[in-house]
C-alpha cells in the first residue's frame, strides 16, 4: 500500500515543472478547435450544406485526443495504462485518419483514381498542375506521416521536451504550407473545368451544324 503511495505521488509530481498536468494546457489547446467546430455549425445553419457537418466533425476528433491525453495526470497509473491511454491511443489514430482523408479528399482532391491510377488517362480532373507524378506522391505521404505527429502536439502528458514540441510545430507549419499550394490547384482544376464546360456548351452541336449546312444547300 505504501509502495502505490509513493509511486502515485511520483506520477503525480512528474514534469510538474513542465506543468504538464496544468488544466490551462488542454484548455487552450482546444479552443481552436471548438472554434473551428461552432464556426462549421453555423456555416451549416447558412448553407445547409452536410459537408459543413462532416467539416465539424473533423475538428471534433481533436477534443478526445487533448482530454484524455490531460487524464494522465489525473487518474491512478494503472487505470491510466489499462484503460485510458488505449482510448487516447485509438482517438488519436481517429483524428489522424480522418484528417488525412479530408486533406486529400474534400481540399485537395487528390482520391486515388482522379491523382494516382489515372495519371496516363488524362481528363479535366487529372490534369497536374505541378507537373510531375512524385510530387503527388510526396504529398500524400508526407501529410499521412506529420497529421499523426501532430497528435503529440495535442496531447499534454508527452509535451516533456520543447524542442520536441518546437520541431513538431515546425513541421505542422510545413505542412500548411504544402496544404496550399495543392488546395489551390484543386480550385485552378474547378474553374478550368467550368471555363471548358461553358466552351463546350456555346459550341453548335453536330446536328445542329448538319442541319443549318442541310438548310443552306435547298
Amino acid at each position: 500500500m505504501v509502495n502505490r503511495q509513493v509511486a502515485t505521488i511520483a506520477w503525480f509530481e512528474a514534469d510538474s515543472i513542465c506543468g504538464s498536468h496544468s488544466i490551462a494546457i488542454p484548455l487552450v489547446l482546444v479552443l481552436p478547435y471548438l472554434c473551428r467546430f461552432f464556426q462549421c455549425i453555423r456555416q451549416y445553419k447558412d448553407t445547409k450544406e452536410k459537408s459543413c457537418l462532416l467539416n465539424a466533425l473533423k475538428y471534433s476528433t481533436a477534443v478526445p485526443v487533448i482530454f484524455l491525453s490531460a487524464l494522465k495526470y489525473h487518474v491512478f497509473p494503472d487505470q491510466w495504462v489499462s484503460f485510458y491511454r488505449p482510448l487516447w491511443l485509438i482517438s488519436g489514430v481517429i483524428n489522424s485518419l480522418y484528417s488525412f482523408y479530408w486533406d486529400i479528399k474534400r481540399d485537395w482532391d487528390l482520391s486515388i483514381l482522379t491523382r494516382i491510377f489515372m495519371f496516363k488517362s488524362p481528363s479535366t480532373w487529372t490534369s497536374l498542375l505541378y507537373g510531375r507524378n512524385w510530387v503527388y506522391y510526396w504529398v500524400l505521404g508526407s501529410n499521412l506521416v506529420l497529421r499523426c505527429t501532430w497528435t503529440y502536439k495535442l496531447s499534454a502528458h508527452l509535451r516533456h521536451n520543447y524542442l520536441t514540441v518546437f520541431a513538431i510545430t515546425a513541421l505542422e507549419m510545413l505542412r500548411r504550407f504544402q496544404w496550399v499550394f495543392f488546395r489551390v490547384e484543386n480550385e485552378w482544376n474547378k474553374m478550368t473545368a467550368k471555363q471548358n464546360f461553358e466552351m463546350s456548351s456555346d459550341m453548335p452541336s453536330e446536328s445542329d451544324r448538319l442541319l443549318e449546312s442541310s438548310s443552306h444547300t435547298v
